[in-house]
């Protein structure tokens, strides 16, 4: 029986291992197709490079042996031992390091550098979880007084809500998804729905299945397994439920996402008692773990306006808390294998909960030190978020040189991404438009003009970096220019992607996304309306927009007729 263990604890390893590509699903679904490359990359290199660390330091750190209860012994066993090495346990406690620096990944996905996130993933597995799963599982002080956290609400979903909460609030929201008044206040909340929920469902379905490997694995009899198996399937099924019919009654209709992200956040919240607590305890602790999830992205939304793109701060933070704590509570010695865990509800009293409320004190403060520093140090090296420019064109290519992660695929933004900041960039001289000379207006801006002769009715065509569609709106409104046709675009001009390289192979030209701007003006001159725009668009380089010009009175004479041609002339 032992060996039949043996090989599912490798299995289970396995299993989370495979979670991965759940976090990888997920993450990618709930943001924009143009960073889609750059969430892929992450979440691979976070498994790569916490395998390279942990190696070195990490497993060492965790499972050494113990200096006075804080942190393992570092040693090379794996390379002056191997024929005696634990190979199993240091498996399977590296793929559940890589799952604690994976969770960070969503909440600052879409603005952050991705050298940055290379280092702190590096040290979130190389030492900030090793030595708090110390604490907890490698003997540490943490196991001696009676901590309990079978799979890691606390040192994996918590640790990585921590961190991920922390850096989401340093690095700042994505443009836009804040209005603030011109006193800073924020007035506005924009949604930036998720650019493939199909792929965001099959993150979770895939997280789900991995999750019986991650509670089960450590699982020592079959009557202990079968019990985890279920308590790992009723809370999230009900926090799944609870959450349906709350965002159904609050909002007038089941909230998908919002539902897809309680399933994994009644997941976090049974990983630490799954093995001590029974059905009913599951079913409290998913009821409040899929009430807590839209609390969390709500109040990270609207009271703390901290961007979390795809929920980790609600789904791993709050409910790695609430697992953490839920130990304290349910825990009962009719759940297989328990005999000495008991929580506050089934005759426990307050010890085993005072004990959880300590053990979640003392990791969070471990957390946020570390890893504030770890970020701060970062940023001042490296820098941790992308220029505007590159946010706004997307991650994928101009971290990855990555045109699209949908080659040919036609991908639509249809997020907030047209109302976004004015972009300044370098200058060709001077970023005034007023002390511009003729010359170098008409290289940042040029105009081409169909016919000399612009009278009557004429169409103007615009085109200019997303960016810039803000002021060239307001620009164009001042001028009493009301109607307008907006469309977006992609397109090349002087520098048109060259050198860009795809599996070796030159990618011919990068197309980047613009905005086209097309506005029909008779009364309002149309010398008036190219330098209000050439204005607007200008930061003094070249490529700051273009501008066409088009006379259609001849085109509006022969389908109207003179008379109304003269009333539409009048009408304006």
């Amino acid at each position: 029986m032992s060996e039949i263990f043996s090989v599912w604890f490798l299995i289970g390893a396995a299993l989370v291992f495979w979670m991965q590509a759940g976090f990888a699903m997920v993450e990618a679904g709930f943001t924009r197709a143009k960073n889609t490359g750059n969430i892929l990359m992450k979440n691979l290199m976070d498994f790569c490079i916490g395998t390279v660390v942990f190696i070195l330091i990490g497993f060492g750190l965790l499972l050494g042996e113990d200096v006075i209860g804080l942190v393992g012994k570092p040693g090379f066993d794996i390379f002056t031992d191997y024929a005696n090495f634990d190979w199993s346990n240091f498996v399977f406690n590296l793929v559940f390091c890589a799952t604690t620096a994976t969770i960070v990944s969503g909440a600052m996905a879409e603005r952050t550098r991705f050298i940055s996130y290379c280092v702190y993933s590096a040290v979130i597995s190389a030492v900030i979880y090793p030595i708090e799963a110390h604490w907890i599982w490698g003997g540490g002080w943490l196991s001696e007084i009676g901590f309990h956290d079978f799979a890691g609400s606390t040192a994996i979903h918590m640790v990585g809500g921590i961190a991920a909460l922390i850096g989401a609030a340093i690095l700042g929201p994505r443009i836009g998804k804040f209005e603030r008044d011109k006193n800073g206040r924020v007035v506005k909340v924009n949604a930036f729905p998720g650019h493939n929920l199909p792929i965001g469902a099959l993150g979770v379905f895939i997280l789900w299945l991995g999750w019986y490997g991650f509670n089960g694995a450590a699982a020592t009899s079959v009557e202990q397994l079968g019990s985890i198996f279920v308590t790992t399937t009723v809370a999230p099924a009900v926090a799944t439920v609870v959450c349906m019919i709350f965002t159904w009654i609050k909002f007038g209709k089941p909230d998908v996402s919002m539902c897809l992200n309680a399933s994994l956040a009644g997941l976090v919240a049974i990983t630490a008692p799954c093995d001590v607590t029974d059905v009913t305890g599951s079913i409290v602790i998913g009821a409040v773990a899929g009430l807590l999830v839209v609390f969390g992205v709500w109040f990270l939304d609207y009271k703390l306006h901290i961007d979390d793109p795809v929920g980790a701060v609600a789904v791993h933070c709050l409910n790695g808390i609430w697992g953490t704590i839920a130990v304290g509570l349910f825990a009962t010695t009719s759940a297989p294998g328990n005999d000495s865990v008991v929580g506050l509800f089934y005759g426990g009293g307050l010890t085993q909960l005072g004990i959880q409320l300590v053990g979640f004190f003392a990791v969070a403060a471990w957390t946020v030190v570390t890893i504030t520093i770890a970020y701060l140090v970062i940023k001042k090296i490296f820098g941790l978020r992308v220029s505007e420019e590159e946010e706004i064109v997307g991650l994928d290519s101009t971290e990855h040189g990555l045109p699209s992660a949908y080659a040919g695929f036609s991908i639509m933004d249809i997020s907030n991404t047209m109302t976004m900041d004015i972009n300044e960039n370098t200058s060709l001289g001077t970023t005034d438009y007023g002390e511009a000379s003729p010359a170098v207006k008409e290289a940042a801006v040029p105009v081409v003009k169909a016919v000399d002769d612009v009278t009557g009715i004429s169409k103007v065509v615009i085109i200019a970096r997303l960016s810039k569609y803000d002021a060239l709106k307001k620009a164009m409104n001042e001028l009493g220019v009301t109607g307008m046709t907006v469309t977006q675009v992609m397109g090349c001009g002087i520098q048109k992607g060259a050198g860009e390289m795809y599996r070796g192979v030159e990618v011919d030209a990068t197309l980047l996304p613009k905005v086209k701007v097309e506005v029909v003006v008779a009364k309002i001159p149309v010398d008036t309306v190219i330098e209000a725009a050439k204005k607007a668009l200008y930061t003094g380089h070249i490529g700051d927009g273009k501008i066409f010009v088009y006379n259609v009175s001849k085109v509006v004479k022969i389908r109207t007729g003179e008379e109304d041609f003269e009333a539409l002339q009048d009408v304006e």
